[in-house]
This record gives structure tokens, sequence and C-alpha cells, in this order.
């Protein structure tokens, strides 16, 4: 995870959502400074602040000392996604997958809306304006590509426990051993108050082998749809940390160096988009940044699409790692892709934890 001591996202060189080839260094986070990105610095060409905030971000340094991924970790995550489809497909070229489009891949999401008393603990209308955030937004109605992913929720509870919910990193391991349910296909979705710094952070498919039990996603429940983080309150939290989820890396991850994050139709990117920019263009490669691309950073307001290149990613991803591995699991499966078929409605909230 990264933190972020300037007032400018300007500057940020690499992913903090970074994946491990060693898969050993825990979550990364959707660092998007949300006092930080409503201070503009002037803005130059590319959208992005040159003066003395954006020297300041350049300054900033990662929390932990690996959190920057480097060129050859994220070669090590591509080659090994490949070898993967090789071994349990016999082919490992991602276009291959796309016929799977055909099909809609349905997550179940099992829904855990940590608290503090009553601070914290979301209504049912508030979850289910997520879940149709997610759709809209992997399903092409905010102006992308539909990727063929929808989101069923399959769960919801509410757990009252002040120290998880003021400091859902420290206590990660406790809370997601406690609450977490279903397979590497059940998109587990944690609500808490992770901060103003960091608003979300998550695991890569590619972590669920080593660790099972801590495979999820973890957002600020004031970034949900109407919450009250001012220009971070539409939802889109959960979608880019779920993108992190479902295989996709930051569309400036690695700057302009090849591979950048693997995605064919997603242009290098030598910074991440900094509030809502008209136009950026930071690389030498052909095409401009991706700023409005779910995977960038920004305001929510700026935020509205995936790629084609990605929905493929999230596909060949999704076959590699989180597919059923047998027919027993695909049983257990259910239909249509989605997983824990028949572990509980969607209903009315199921609270844990005693009163305050």
């Amino acid at each position: 995870m990264r933190r972020f001591a300037g007032v400018s996202l300007c500057a940020l060189t690499v992913t903090a959502c970074a994946v491990s080839s060693s898969m050993s260094d825990g979550p990364r986070a959707r660092a998007r400074t949300v006092r930080a990105g409503e201070t503009a610095a002037a803005a130059g060409k590319d959208g992005c602040g040159q003066g003395t905030a954006g020297a300041a971000a350049r300054a900033a340094h990662p929390r932990d000392h690996d959190g920057d991924l480097s060129r050859g970790q994220v070669v090590a995550m591509l080659g090994d996604l490949h070898r993967t489809l090789r071994e349990r497909y016999g082919t490992s070229d991602e276009r291959r997958f796309d016929s799977a489009r055909r099909r809609t891949l349905v997550i179940p999401v099992r829904f855990h809306a940590l608290a503090a008393g009553r601070t914290g603990r979301l209504s049912a209308a508030s979850v289910r304006g997520q879940i149709a955030t997610l759709n809209a937004a992997y399903g092409g109605r905010t102006g992308g590509a539909d990727t063929g992913v929808r989101f069923r929720l399959a769960g919801y509870d509410v757990t009252n426990n002040a120290a998880w919910f003021r400091h859902p990193r420290k206590y990660e391991s406790r809370l997601k051993h406690r609450l977490r349910r279903g397979g590497r296909g059940t998109l587990n979705l944690y609500t808490a108050a992770v901060g103003s710094d960091v608003l979300g952070f998550s695991t890569f498919p590619q972590w669920y082998r080593k660790s099972p039990r801590k495979d999820g996603v973890v957002v600020d429940y004031r970034s949900l749809p109407h919450g009250t983080y001012r220009r971070f309150n539409r939802g889109y939290t959960a979608v880019h940390e779920i993108g992190h989820w479902l295989g996709l890396l930051h569309t400036f991850q690695g700057g302009c160096t090849p591979p950048g994050d693997g995605v064919s139709d997603t242009p290098y990117e030598a910074t991440p988009a900094q509030g809502c920019p008209h136009y950026k263009d930071s690389c030498p490669q052909r095409g401009d940044d991706p700023v409005h691309n779910f995977m960038n950073y920004g305001f929510d307001s700026c935020m509205r699409d995936f790629t084609r290149g990605q929905g493929r990613r999230i596909r060949a991803v999704w076959a590699a790692y989180r597919a059923p591995r047998n027919a027993r699991e695909a049983g257990r499966a259910g239909v249509r892709g989605s997983v824990d078929r028949g572990t509980g409605g969607a209903g009315a909230a199921r609270s844990v934890g005693g009163a305050r």
C-alpha cells in the first residue's frame, strides 16, 4: 500500500495495487487521496499539476519497501497467467477466451458491512445501490465496453466491531477469517472506515492459492453511491478494487515502460489521472492516456469505462484462477459462472457482534 505525503496524485510512478510475483506482500490499495484530490494543482497540457504540489507528490515514497512493482514482477505475473492457461486449456492466447463473452459471468457477492455502533451500518438500499453500480460499470452502461461480468448479491451481514471497523488493515486476517464465505469465485466485499488517504484495497486472483481466507475487497463505506466522500461517492472505488480482484492492473502500471498493464488497448501512461483532466498524453507510444478508465485514478465523475481488452483479460484470468477446477466444483458453482448457489438470500441484513 502506498500513502502520499503531498497534495497531488500527479506524479505517482507505479501502481499502488501491485501484484508481487511471490504473492507475499498482501493487498494493494486504491490510494486515491481524497483531501489531496480536491486540491487542484496548476494544470499543464496533460491536465496534471506541475508546480510545488506535483513536486511534493514526487517525493512521496511507499509505506512498505516492496510496494512498487518492477517490470520483472509484471513480466513474471503475465508469464504465470499464460503458463496456467496453457496447463489448463492447452492455449495461452487470451483471445480464445473472448468466445466466453457470449455467456454472462455472474459473480455472487457476499457483502460484509463493518460498523462501530450505528456508524458504518449500511442500509439494504445502499448495498443494492453498490451492486447496481457494479453492474452498470462492468456492463458498459456508463460508456465503456461490456465486460460480460455481472454481480448478484448473495448475502449481506453487519458486524459490530469498532476495532475492525476503524482499522481494517490491522485486523484484516482476523476479520476475513471470521466473515469470509464461499470459494475462489465468490466476491467477498467488505466496507469499513478505510480512510481518506486510502479508499480501498484488494487481493489479486493469483494470491488465492496461497491465502484463500484473505481473498476479497475492502472499501471505505463513505465511497458507496451517495456516500459522504465528496468527489469519491459514486461507488467507483469498489468498481476499481474489484477490477484488481478480477486481475486488472492500473492503466499507469510501469509508466511508459512495456509491458505496462499488459492490456493492448489501454495506452501507456506515465502518471495517473488527477481530478478529471480532459486530455492527457504522457508517453511517446501511440494513444492518449486512458484518463476515464476505471483502473485509473481521478474523481468518480471522471471514471466511466473499461476496454474490450480489459474484458478479455478478466475472462482469461477468471479461467486461469477462479473458474471451477473440476466437475464437483462446477456442480457447486451452479449456472452461468456463479458460485455458492443456495447459500442464502440477499434480503435483510444479518447482524454479527454484540450491541455497543
